[in-house]
Protein backbone atom coordinates (compact mmCIF):
# COMPACT_ATOMS: atom_id res chain seq x y z
CA UNK A 1 0.00 0.00 0.00
CA UNK A 2 2.90 2.69 0.68
CA UNK A 3 4.77 1.60 -2.29
CA UNK A 4 1.94 2.11 -4.63
CA UNK A 5 0.40 5.42 -2.30
CA UNK A 6 4.67 6.65 -3.25
CA UNK A 7 4.17 5.61 -6.81
CA UNK A 8 1.30 7.49 -7.05
CA UNK A 9 2.82 10.83 -5.17
CA UNK A 10 5.74 10.55 -7.73
CA UNK A 11 3.79 10.28 -10.63
CA UNK A 12 1.61 13.53 -10.17
CA UNK A 13 4.86 16.07 -9.09
CA UNK A 14 6.58 14.29 -12.19
CA UNK A 15 3.14 15.98 -14.35
CA UNK A 16 3.70 19.24 -12.87
CA UNK A 17 7.46 19.38 -13.96
CA UNK A 18 6.66 19.17 -18.00
CA UNK A 19 9.15 21.51 -19.48
CA UNK A 20 7.62 23.97 -21.68
CA UNK A 21 7.98 23.59 -25.37
CA UNK A 22 9.15 26.76 -27.29
CA UNK A 23 6.58 27.27 -30.51
CA UNK A 24 8.15 28.77 -33.40
CA UNK A 25 6.26 32.03 -34.72
CA UNK A 26 4.91 30.44 -38.05
CA UNK A 27 2.66 27.74 -35.35
CA UNK A 28 1.79 31.33 -33.08
CA UNK A 29 1.03 33.35 -36.15
CA UNK A 30 -1.23 30.04 -37.63
CA UNK A 31 -3.08 30.29 -33.99
CA UNK A 32 -3.31 33.82 -34.08
CA UNK A 33 -5.51 34.47 -37.03
CA UNK A 34 -7.54 31.19 -36.24
CA UNK A 35 -8.47 33.07 -33.61
CA UNK A 36 -8.63 36.40 -35.04
CA UNK A 37 -5.60 38.20 -34.24
CA UNK A 38 -2.92 39.47 -36.49
CA UNK A 39 0.35 38.38 -37.30
CA UNK A 40 2.68 38.66 -34.35
CA UNK A 41 0.04 39.69 -31.85
CA UNK A 42 1.18 36.01 -30.17
CA UNK A 43 4.91 35.51 -28.53
CA UNK A 44 6.21 33.18 -26.50
CA UNK A 45 9.87 34.68 -24.99
CA UNK A 46 12.66 31.79 -24.90
CA UNK A 47 13.39 33.22 -21.10
CA UNK A 48 9.64 32.46 -20.16
CA UNK A 49 8.43 29.67 -22.22
CA UNK A 50 5.72 29.18 -19.76
CA UNK A 51 4.16 32.44 -20.87
CA UNK A 52 1.97 32.81 -24.14
CA UNK A 53 1.98 36.90 -24.65
CA UNK A 54 -1.29 38.45 -26.64
CA UNK A 55 -0.34 41.86 -27.64
CA UNK A 56 -3.24 43.58 -28.74
CA UNK A 57 -5.20 47.03 -28.42
CA UNK A 58 -8.77 46.32 -26.88
CA UNK A 59 -9.14 42.35 -27.81
CA UNK A 60 -12.29 40.72 -28.17
CA UNK A 61 -14.15 38.46 -25.23
CA UNK A 62 -13.89 36.27 -28.14
CA UNK A 63 -10.05 36.33 -29.07
CA UNK A 64 -9.06 35.76 -25.44
CA UNK A 65 -10.53 33.09 -24.95
CA UNK A 66 -9.18 31.38 -27.79
CA UNK A 67 -5.67 32.25 -26.79
CA UNK A 68 -6.50 30.98 -23.13
CA UNK A 69 -7.73 27.90 -24.41
CA UNK A 70 -4.93 27.19 -26.94
CA UNK A 71 -2.27 28.01 -24.05
CA UNK A 72 -4.19 25.79 -21.29
CA UNK A 73 -4.49 22.78 -23.92
CA UNK A 74 -0.31 23.14 -24.64
CA UNK A 75 0.70 24.02 -20.94
CA UNK A 76 1.19 27.38 -21.08
CA UNK A 77 -0.33 30.35 -19.10
CA UNK A 78 -2.00 33.07 -21.44
CA UNK A 79 -0.89 37.21 -20.66
CA UNK A 80 -2.73 39.49 -21.93
CA UNK A 81 -0.60 43.00 -22.69
CA UNK A 82 -3.32 45.97 -23.66
CA UNK A 83 -1.77 47.96 -25.79
CA UNK A 84 -2.92 51.75 -25.94
CA UNK A 85 -1.46 53.35 -29.02
CA UNK A 86 -1.63 57.18 -29.17
CA UNK A 87 -4.42 58.73 -30.91
CA UNK A 88 -3.17 60.66 -34.49
CA UNK A 89 -3.66 64.55 -33.71
CA UNK A 90 -6.38 66.21 -35.49
CA UNK A 91 -5.50 68.28 -38.90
Amino acid sequence: MRVLLAASAILALSACATPARMHDQVQLNQIALGCGLALGELIQDESEKKLLLMIRQDPSPQQRVCVAKWARRNGLKAVFVNMSFPEEPAT
